[in-house]
């Protein structure tokens, strides 16, 4: 007959936390690579981030690497697909800051939307992570293998893009070809504001920009919707 000591020695300890499953361990150390990967590439570039690099910043051994991605390849192209769906993570929490001037009519109110718009595409340009996707972009370009990989995602996400600026405010305004071609135009100016900052920062540009473009996108899209309405 068990001690009433015995028992409670075997009895689980309150406040421990719950056994993580397989699964979840699993999906914690890919985080982490992931984090690790993205944050080499950011800050020491495309070729300095090696295996070994990695490994010293994750925690995780060079075999735990390579079990969930096998090749170096493998790896880079699954930070690219984690930049992009952060980006839109983000973009979305972005989208309810807008939801209040949007119920404001009128020209000024046109211009605040447009605004706050290319603010919220600047920030997302330049948020440290994207600096990865730019590393990935620029090793693309000499590395056949990586540009193949690249390939399909980047239409992948650039069809996000698309699906994204639709939902924004004054995408309605424009026909859904003008859009697009306003909405990436906007992407690669600002992605090419973002890396060229890195040796040539003009600081007493940037809100200038943001004025010129809010405003002449204000007009071009209410002298589009008053041309539709007649």
């Amino acid at each position: 007959m068990r001690t009433p000591a015995l028992q409670s020695d075997r009895s689980p300890r309150l406040g421990r936390k719950p056994r993580r499953t397989q699964k979840q361990r699993r999906d914690e150390t890919i985080g982490r690579i992931l984090d690790a990967t993205i944050t080499a590439l950011a800050e020491h570039g495309y070729t300095s981030t090696t295996i070994g690099e990695v490994c010293r910043r994750s925690g995780v051994s060079s075999g735990g690497v390579f079990r969930h991605f096998p090749t170096r390849l493998d790896l880079m192209v699954a930070a690219a697909e984690e930049v992009s769906e952060r980006q839109f993570v983000n973009f979305r929490a972005g989208l309810e800051v807008l939801g209040g001037l949007e119920e404001r009519s009128g020209a000024d109110a046109t211009v605040r939307v447009v605004r706050a718009c290319l603010l919220l595409l600047r920030k997302a340009c330049r948020a440290p992570m994207n600096a990865a996707w730019y590393e990935l972009l620029g090793a693309a370009r000499t590395d056949p293998a990586l540009r193949d990989h690249l390939v399909p995602m980047a239409a992948r996400y650039h069809a996000q893009i698309a699906d994204f600026g639709r939902s924004l405010p004054v995408a309605d305004r424009l026909p859904p070809i003008q859009f697009d071609a306003v909405l990436f135009s906007l992407v690669h100016m600002f992605d090419g504001e973002a890396v060229a900052s890195t040796v040539h920062p003009q600081p007493e540009l940037e809100d200038p920009r943001i004025e010129i473009m809010a405003r002449m996108l204000a007009n071009v899209t209410s002298r589009i919707s008053s041309d539709d309405e007649r």
